[in-house]
């Protein structure tokens, strides 16, 4: 009994040493978030049309990125941090100088933007449109010009045809190809070149949430709410591995430097009322990669998490959730013992 109580006060302790830092910046649920490549800074994205940037180690709040008038469902930023650009519901996808919150460039569409992309190097971007009065969904690549007077909205590439929406968009190695998962719980990989599908892979049975790519960008994971998150080959669209969770899955990402995986999710918003903040589900999980098995996991959001990042460095990651609150967890030292 003795040894119970001694590994329970363990437990505690590290809960208590595990504090996470709250960012309170938001009105509305989170949709997205994004580190740039050094992880100095954090961008946050919401249901209320301003993107926030916030310093990445303590979450001092920076400033907002005002310019949308509709939810902003997905963000991405360039290697040099320069550039950030946004995806939103309000049927456009902005760019803006980083630094002093300008918007410099609209991509203006017929219906809402969905989810935005920037190319290895930056030199394109991939935009997401949603199905809207009969037209179907599709992925719009332009080109990112350097120099910020000479960009357009030329559209180099458009590949169209899968039922539902896009939810998420990923640039393949070399920016050969293009990964898309959304409402029809299919995985494609599309040919840049001949806007044409290369693979599909049909193994989630309900909407694909979220996919992250790996640091080398040979393998990426997928999140979906069929109450599962899968590990698949970006070259080859093989299902690798499969995380099984006891909730729908709306956000998994991968540790940039342990075989680790983090899950977030919950019950839907709509069902959420019922459920008190411990049934509901809403902590993020962490998974052994190669082992499928569940290490621990972290509670604090007051509702389903909809959104996940890694620091680059691997030492903290980001959650955000329906309750319009985000939380830096700084990993203790025990997390990396854990092999």
């Amino acid at each position: 009994n003795r040894r119970t109580h001694a590994a329970f006060g363990r437990q505690l302790e590290s809960a208590a040493t595990m504090r996470p830092i709250l960012l309170k910046g938001h009105e509305r649920p989170l949709t997205f978030i994004k580190y740039n490549k050094e992880g100095d800074l954090l961008f946050t994205c919401a249901k209320d049309h301003h993107p926030t940037l916030w310093y990445g180690d303590d979450g001092e709040r920076v400033g907002t990125y005002v310019g949308h008038n509709g939810a902003v469902w997905t963000c991405d930023i360039t290697d040099d941090s320069k550039t950030f650009v946004t995806g939103s519901a309000d049927t456009t996808a902005k760019m803006w100088d980083t630094q002093s919150g300008a918007c410099y460039f609209t991509h203006q569409f017929e219906q809402p933007v969905r989810a935005v992309s920037l190319s290895v190097g930056d030199q394109m971007m991939c935009i997401s449109s949603d199905p809207f009065m009969g037209v179907p969904a599709s992925v719009h690549v332009v080109r990112v010009a350097e120099d910020r007077s000479e960009q357009t909205n030329e559209i180099i590439q458009v590949l169209s045809g899968p039922e539902g929406r896009i939810n998420r968009a990923l640039w393949g190695p070399l920016n050969e190809t293009i990964l898309t998962g959304g409402e029809d719980s299919v995985i494609r990989l599309w040919d840049v070149e001949t806007g044409k599908i290369k693979l599909e892979a049909r193994d989630h049975k309900k909407q694909v949430q979220h996919l992250c790519m790996s640091e080398d960008m040979t393998h990426f994971v997928s999140a979906s709410l069929d109450k599962t998150a899968k590990l698949f080959d970006s070259r080859t669209l093989e299902c690798l591995k499969t995380y099984s969770a006891d909730r729908p899955v709306n956000a998994a990402i991968l540790s940039p430097i342990l075989d680790h995986v983090v899950l977030g999710g919950g019950q839907d918003a709509m069902a959420v009322t019922t459920t008190s903040s411990k049934a509901g589900k809403f902590d993020s999980k962490i998974f052994y990669k190669v082992y499928e098995e569940e290490i621990g996991g972290l509670r604090g959001h007051f509702g389903p998490i909809n959104a996940l990042a890694f620091h680059p460095d691997g030492r903290s990651f980001t959650s955000g959730g329906e309750d319009g609150y985000s939380r830096i967890h700084h990993f203790d030292t025990d997390y990396f013992r854990l092999k």
